[in-house]
């Protein structure tokens, strides 16, 4: 006599993946980032979506100045000298997290 396996609740469903639009990388969790920082103006402007260790080093290598000015698009940051060696590390890594990395002011 064979037993069948209890049925239980089926398993939770994976959370869905979304992609960094800084480091193009499916992750599961993006938080928001204020192209023009808050502090600069821009706490109405456009926002994206990037991972926790890429918003993270955005905010450790580039000051909220320099964001405002020089880094207001996607595209601008993706050719940000300040991040390519960053973005070619993250983009062949399957990081999630990183460790709060900012500056203490």
């Amino acid at each position: 006599m064979s037993r069948r396996p209890k049925s239980g609740p089926p398993a939770p469903a994976p959370p869905p993946e979304t992609r960094c639009q800084l480091c193009e990388r499916l992750v599961q969790q993006t938080s928001r980032h204020h192209l023009v920082p808050r502090e600069e103006g821009g706490r109405y402007g456009p926002t994206v979506e990037l991972c926790q260790p890429c918003h993270s080093s955005v905010h450790l290598l580039l000051t909220n100045r320099q964001l405002a000015r020089h880094y207001h698009t996607v595209q601008e940051l993706q050719q940000a000298e300040e991040l390519q060696k960053y973005l070619h590390w993250i983009r062949r890594s399957r990081v999630e997290r990183i460790s709060n990395r900012r500056r203490r002011r």
